[in-house]
């Protein structure tokens, strides 16, 4: 296990912002709206309610969400990478201590505007987490074990789990806030589904008469191949190579920027890959 003081303290300071952006949202929109975030975070606070709810007892939130966390740390650590769970236990902790330390402070009681904001806000800050190599804890844990395992994003399977387990929280404190509370979910998904693409595929066309060069570079960027194929160019009736590749979505920026220096005058097309089977090499976390 490797660390860099230039990437590790860059990222250390970027879970440091989600796990106080994680505290500030549960206690502005999520406490006000009484709603429930969803994954284990959902399930502390639903927790926490019920105890203070039914049996008048305050129980701290940092206790129980560490608790729950047990299990998902250990999936963590044995199956997805030590450094991986080592930022994400930094994040749950202490988003956990923050939670309890910050005062409840309400921005809006309409509880619809809460489900939406609250919901992109929780979405953006966990896309910030697994763009760190870190998530957020629990579910986050099963999602990407599963997507690992799948080799395709499965967010919208414990999307899934989420409504389950918010059905419970309707069962106990009424069906209004449950329904509120996985629109919550809902639109925090959709977040990370535009900001985390990991587990998401492009697939390049690259007409260009330098296709070996073009070749080597999308295999210096993300160590995938590519097909070269020849064609001929209708207008001019000229032969042309076409360059067939697949890259992460999170690195086809890059390989367009190196095509083009290569060759400023080569056509690109790029198309989201729906679905893949074969090999596909994929950064191992750490």
């Amino acid at each position: 296990m490797h660390f860099s003081f230039r990437e590790d303290g860059k990222r250390i300071l970027v879970i440091t912002l989600a796990a106080l952006l994680q505290a500030i949202n549960l206690k502005t929109f999520v406490h006000t709206g009484g709603i429930f975030p969803g994954g284990v975070t959902g399930v502390a606070v639903l927790i926490q309610r019920s105890m203070e709810t039914f049996f008048g007892i305050a129980v701290p939130y940092t206790l129980v969400n560490l608790l729950l966390n047990a299990v998902p740390f250990y999936i963590g650590f044995r199956y997805l990478g030590k450094k991986l769970t080592i930022y994400t236990f930094y994040f749950v902790v202490l988003s956990s201590f923050l939670t309890d330390l910050i005062p409840a402070h309400a921005i809006t009681y309409d509880t619809l505007l809460i489900s939406i904001f609250g919901g992109m806000i929780n979405g953006f800050l966990v896309s910030l987490c697994l763009q760190m190599n870190a998530n957020t804890g629990g579910t986050d844990f099963i999602s990407l074990f599963l997507s690992e395992r799948r080799g395709y994003d499965s967010f919208n399977i414990i999307l899934g789990v989420n409504a389950v387990i918010l059905s419970l929280a309707g069962l106990l404190f009424g069906w209004n806030k449950a329904l509120y509370s996985i629109l919550f979910q809902f639109f925090s998904t959709q977040v990370i589904h535009m900001r985390y693409r990991r587990y998401q595929q492009t697939t390049l066309f690259i007409v260009t008469n330098d296709p070996k060069p073009v070749c080597a570079a999308i295999q210096k960027i993300g160590n995938h191949s590519a097909t070269i194929m020849h064609g001929e160019g209708a207008y001019e009736n000229t032969e042309r190579a076409v360059v067939y590749s697949v890259v992460s979505a999170e690195e086809v920026n890059s390989v367009i920027d190196a095509i083009r220096q290569i060759d400023p005058h080569a056509f690109i097309n790029s198309v989201k890959t729906e679905s893949l089977s074969g090999w596909f090499y994929r950064k191992p976390n750490e």
